[in-house]
């Protein structure tokens, strides 16, 4: 199953998404977790140590492999469609049984440019979730965009997180639209930074009986604790374990019934 996650920046997203991929290596899944976001973290979230992390590469970052896999040779002609299929398996950091891809951005110099390190990038994310048979839990930034049409409608689920504020669910519901727009049918929403049923009630209220709320995520001073050590969340101690596992019990329950 392929799951997305997105949300403001802030909000815990990426928390999530190493909670989930750690969760789900654990039950024995294959998992691979994409870190699709410029501003990558992902590995922290899944526990891999920052000196090993340092050395994972972002697929943005490889001119030569990618002039290589689209045949680039200066004169602006190349491959649309590249080889990619062995590249998951060969760059992947493995950490607690999850495999860690690191996608990057590509700067462009104007809007809409296509070129190699583009082209080797869609590629991939075609390959992660549309061919591929793993657990997918892929960290993405606020926007979806760069999904695609055709790519994004292989997301079986889009998870969004909010936080108890108004430009967290303002981006949300962008969030959400956009994923319509693209094709993916099933959105749910994480309620993140949780402190009371005050906040869970203005979440509940703000999205409306119409949008799912799967589960939330408290706001922890040991989250904070962890961050500050360097430690997964997923390796500590806290209600934010218990809560991700039932998001995943919940994801599990409806993803594989499908």
């Amino acid at each position: 199953m392929k799951i997305a996650i997105t949300g403001k920046g802030g909000v815990g997203k990426t928390t999530l998404a190493g909670l989930l991929a750690r969760g789900l290596a654990k039950q024995g899944f294959k998992v691979l977790a994409v870190d699709a976001d410029p501003d990558a973290n992902l590995a922290g979230a899944i526990g891999i140590p920052a000196e090993q992390a340092a050395g994972l590469t972002p697929f943005s970052q490889m001119k030569s492999l990618a002039k290589e896999r689209t045949g680039a040779n200066g004169s602006g002609l190349f491959k649309l469609n590249p080889s990619v299929a062995d590249l998951p398996e060969r760059f992947a950091l493995d950490h607690q049984g999850v495999k860690l891809l690191k996608m990057g951005s590509v700067e462009q110099a104007g809007g809409g440019c296509v070129c190699p390190e583009h082209t080797l990038l869609r590629a991939l994310m075609r390959q992660l979730l549309v061919k591929g048979n793993e657990w997918v839990v892929m960290d993405m930034e606020a926007g979806i965009e760069h999904l695609g049409r055709g790519t994004a409608e292989a997301v079986d689920m889009l998870l969004v997180v909010v936080e108890p504020g108004q430009r967290s669910l303002q981006t949300a519901e962008q969030a959400e639209s956009l994923a319509r727009d693209l094709g993916i049918a099933r959105v749910a929403f994480v309620a993140g930074k949780v402190q009371g049923e005050e906040d869970l009630a203005f979440i509940r209220q703000r999205l409306g009986p119409n949008r799912r709320l799967l589960g939330q995520l408290s706001w922890s001073e040991a989250l904070r604790a962890a961050d500050r050590q360097g430690l997964a969340p997923f390796d500590c101690q806290g209600p934010f374990v218990a809560q991700a596992a039932a998001i995943q019990s919940q994801l599990q329950q409806e993803l594989t019934h499908v």
